[in-house]
């Protein structure tokens, strides 16, 4: 096998495994539960994020007959009283639905669940907070996080170029900029305006973490170019590509956008 090949291959393995882990560990992807009901494994997920223009349902799929219960919720972060309202059954699942809130509002709610008239643990009072968005056209979403993806491949392979003295690093380098650009720089902010109303919430204007670790992944590679124009400094590549891998290791959405119910403005820097 070529070296080329190899360096291929391991520049899939770790975007690959860092895509999945930034996608599994970010404060937005569902939530994952599992009981124990009448001695059989029950898991079902709850929802941390949903967009404004249809109606937010908590789904428990496959529930047993004998679970019942009801949902509590409240704006997040507010002191307001918790709501109730009931679970209902449909066919296999337990269903109800909570209040849409405003793009970059938050919900916070937990289980109350029993069956046979004794409560469910560890459900009961464990909070999930969901944060609603506007929708994203897919012509804007689809090649952001392709673009994002392309450029984290591009990365780590680079570096790897770059380590084991590869002469096209210089290209790679080029490329891996284009596609960070035209993914975080460009693609990025128009996903931000559609989903919480600004293009831009980082660094000097918010202190929104996605958009902070995108600028300094960018600003890595932009210096890293800059510095192999005229003479080869594979360091500078080497540590640009692990600038961006341990921002991929930084999970998506903490720290960004969040209503503030009392002023109507939205503020960034919440570490939900």
């Amino acid at each position: 096998m070529s070296k080329t090949s190899l360096f291929w291959i391991a520049a899939v393995i770790i975007t690959v495994f860092s895509a999945v882990f930034q996608r599994y560990t970010g404060p937005t992807h569902p939530k994952r539960v599992s009981v124990t009901v009448e001695e059989e494994k029950w898991s079902f997920r709850l929802t941390r994020s949903h967009t404004t223009d249809r109606d937010f349902f908590i789904s428990l799929d496959d529930a047993p007959l004998s679970v019942k219960g009801e949902v509590f919720y409240r704006r997040y972060p507010t002191d307001d009283e918790w709501s109730k309202v009931s679970l209902e059954r449909e066919g296999d699942d337990l269903v109800t639905r909570l209040p849409v809130q405003p793009a970059a509002g938050k919900l916070e709610y937990y289980l109350a669940l029993e069956s046979g008239g004794e409560k469910i643990k560890p459900v009961d009072n464990d909070t999930v907070v969901i944060r609603f968005k506007d929708p994203v056209p897919a012509g804007f979403l689809l090649p952001h996080v392709l673009f994002m993806f392309i450029a984290m491949l591009l990365s780590n392979l680079t570096g790897l170029m770059a380590v084991f003295r590869d002469k096209r690093f210089r290209l790679y380098s080029l490329l891996t900029l284009s596609f960070l650009i035209a993914g975080g720089m460009i693609l990025g902010p128009v996903i931000q305006k559609y989903a919480f109303g600004d293009l831009w919430t980082g660094f000097p204007l918010g202190r929104d973490l996605t958009d902070n670790k995108t600028l300094v992944a960018v600003i890595a590679w932009t210096g890293a170019v800059f510095l192999n124009l005229k003479k080869e400094r594979r360091w500078a590549v080497v540590v640009a590509a692990l600038v961006l891998l341990i921002v991929y290791f930084i999970p998506h959405s903490i720290m960004g956008s969040e209503l503030d119910y009392e002023t109507g403005e939205v503020i960034t820097g919440q570490l939900i």
